[in-house]
């Protein structure tokens, strides 16, 4: 018993996944994903856009 082991072991790699065919289910999932990331966008786009609404406060 004279060898240590030093270092982390190495992980095993990981089987690849297989390439499944989308159904109709993912397809419409990523659709609607897609259709809300870019109502979110323009929102975003909106808001930033206009500045504080009524001049912020003012101190006089």
């Amino acid at each position: 018993m004279s060898g240590r082991q030093g270092g982390k072991l190495k992980p095993l790699k990981a089987p690849k996944k297989e390439q499944k065919a989308e159904d109709d289910d993912d397809k419409a999932f990523k659709e609607k994903q897609r259709q809300e990331a870019a109502a979110l966008k323009a929102a975003k786009e909106k808001a930033t856009k206009g500045g504080p609404p009524g001049g912020g406060i003012k101190k006089s």
